[in-house]
């Protein structure tokens, strides 16, 4: 947490992670043009907030690509605003980290392109938990945010198929690749908005250290529309870190 505070306390480095916020997925040139700030500077500021984990980075041919992540903020929102006003999605980020709590590099043979939208965490749980709830669609039924109700398994035929509380078909997610324990793409294909709401992808990657497990989430091809998936992410991760933590799942409405 000292981490946290001493990379939020600098000007420069808080506008880094502003310009993140209004476009995710810059390279150091991208995020250079947009500060007064020579490169050795800039290269200075995103090693010490790579090093807090308010900043993810993802490499793909040349070039290094760096991301958000917003989740350690969330838990300092938890130890000291959460318990006085009870926010599901802050408290429940958080939770995920704690039950759940690795670093896994990608594949040679990765054919995505680089992702839109990343999140990072590590959690206090056995990997086989993990996967278990990321793949089964009626282990995912108990904490999944928006739904009490998912039919399927993502490495089914017909994928995972996840209704809402009315009944109506919120998202289908199909596996396109399975790396047992490790890592798992899928389609991601909302439904909220129509049957032809534009698809994307998105991946999960386990990495195991002593008894913690680090999950790292890429969403990939993200169509103009949906740039707000990154809440529907973190009330996802705030859940199923509680469930698996406490037993309990966070509904957080809305």
């Amino acid at each position: 947490m000292d981490m946290i505070f001493k990379a939020l306390n600098d000007p420069s480095r808080r506008a880094l992670l502003d310009s993140l916020r209004i476009r995710d997925g810059q390279t150091l040139q991208q995020m250079e043009e947009g500060l007064e700030m020579t490169r050795f500077g800039v290269m200075k500021h995103l090693k010490l907030l790579e090093a807090a984990g308010l900043i993810l980075t993802k490499k793909k041919g040349r070039f290094k690509y760096h991301y958000l992540n917003a989740l350690p903020l969330q838990e300092v929102i938890d130890r000291w605003i959460e318990p006085l006003l009870q926010k599901p999605a802050a408290r429940g980020i958080l939770n995920l980290k704690t039950k759940l709590e690795g670093d896994t590099a990608m594949p040679a043979t990765e054919t995505m392109t680089k992702p839109d939208f990343m999140m990072e965490t590590f959690i206090r749980t056995t990997v086989d938990a993990l996967w278990d709830a990321i793949i089964t669609g009626a282990t995912m039924a108990k904490y999944h945010f928006a739904s009490s109700r998912v039919e399927g398994d993502a490495d089914s035929e017909n994928g995972l198929v996840i209704y809402t509380e009315d009944g109506d078909v919120m998202l289908v997610q199909r596996a396109t690749r399975v790396d047992p324990k490790t890592r798992v793409e899928m389609t991601f294909e909302p439904k909220w908005a129509g049957p032809d709401t534009a698809h994307s992808k998105c991946a999960y990657i386990l990495v195991p250290q002593g008894d913690i497990v680090k999950l790292t989430v890429e969403h990939y091809e993200v169509p103009e529309g949906q740039d707000g998936i990154g809440e529907g992410w973190a009330r996802w991760a705030s859940s199923l870190k509680s469930f698996l933590e406490t037993g309990t799942p966070l509904r957080a409405e809305g």
